[in-house]
């Protein structure tokens, strides 16, 4: 079984500031960290690797720095890591994004193809589905268990707002997952010291037979005008009374308000 893992290398959105002149977000002193989604699905293809002894090869699109979270995938036990960068790729939105992606796997052996549910930096969710659409396999979103049959088949849980439903599906596919489905394992030390003996593949954009008019900005329909923290709310107020009393004022605030 080849199983192939989509992960990106995102700010620690706890970290995160935006320039209030540019509406940007100011990259400088923030951490980086594997998107917490694709490292449930990391989790998801390692414990299908303990039992089924199945190959996982991580890939991540970005920056020559996304290199740290494929050696923390090496770590965790991964047997093959690819960065694809290239100034060529830069500026992507997720359909360039999704489109780049789609090249390289194209060209890689795979039955299962897992990403997360969305990444913390942008919360799209169109990744995933939109690399299945370009490879025109089946997909499932919102993972949060996953069994194999041993052969083709996949039994999946997927979360929904009622609550969850229960799917088949036959491999080749590809799945979302959710990171709150399972924990991810720590790297031990065995695995940082063999992580950093390992070579990471460096593809560039000729590697993914992709044309330059859909990678990259200028493959990008659409742009972020502009990138806003969200506004603090100010202190409400406090009122003691009776249950008469306090109906009165919220009657009075919401006639205030023009609600009533």
């Amino acid at each position: 079984m080849n199983i192939i893992v989509c992960i990106k290398q995102v700010p620690d959105t706890t970290e995160v500031k935006i320039n209030p002149q540019t509406g940007t977000l100011m990259r400088d002193g923030v951490p980086c960290i594997m998107n917490p989604d694709d490292k449930g699905g990391l989790e998801f293809a390692l414990q299908l690797k303990d039992k089924y002894n199945a190959h996982v090869t991580v890939i991540t699109m970005g920056l020559p720095q996304a290199e740290a979270i494929l050696r923390e995938a090496l770590a965790m036990g991964v047997d093959r890591a690819i960065l694809l960068t290239d100034r060529k790729l830069g500026g992507a939105d997720t359909l360039a994004t999704s489109n780049s992606l789609a090249g390289a796997l194209r060209t890689l052996d795979y039955d299962l193809i897992i990403t997360g549910r969305q990444a913390i930096d942008g919360d799209t969710a169109q990744v995933g589905p939109q690399i299945a659409e370009h490879l025109d396999i089946p997909q499932v979103s919102y993972l949060e268990h996953l069994d194999f049959d041993g052969k083709k088949t996949l039994t999946i849980r997927k979360q929904t707002e009622e609550g969850y439903q229960v799917l088949q599906m036959d491999t080749p596919c590809l799945v979302t997952v959710l990171a709150s489905a399972v924990k991810p394992r720590y790297m031990h030390m065995r695995g940082i010291v063999a992580a950093y003996k390992k070579e990471i593949e460096v593809w560039g954009a000729d590697k993914i037979n992709v044309p330059e008019e859909k990678i990259g900005k200028a493959g990008s329909p659409t742009s972020v005008a502009k990138a806003f923290p969200k506004s603090i709310k100010p202190a409400g107020s406090l009122f003691e009374g009776s249950a008469e009393e306090a109906v009165n004022l919220i009657v009075s605030k919401l006639k205030e308000q023009h609600i009533i």
